[in-house]
């Protein structure tokens, strides 16, 4: 697998914990579904920052979002 297309599947997993963890405190019950999307999205992030060749700064996030997005689409 590409690293940039998990470092963007990572991190929209990890953004889907947020609505996770809020549907779960909302209805007073322990949030495991979220606590699984954030483990398997931290998995695909650490994966593709340590695998990456040369690295990944923060002005390179927004390219490689549209990167992937351009290529998938």
């Amino acid at each position: 697998m590409d690293y940039d297309l998990m470092f963007v599947i990572g991190a929209t997993v990890c953004a889907l914990t947020i609505p996770s963890v809020m549907s779960a405190y909302a209805d007073g019950r322990a949030p495991r579904v979220a606590a699984i999307l954030f483990v398997a999205g931290g998995f695909l992030l650490g994966t593709a920052l340590v695998q990456r060749p040369g690295g990944l700064t923060l002005g390179e996030i927004p390219d490689i979002f549209f990167r992937v997005l351009a290529r998938y689409i």
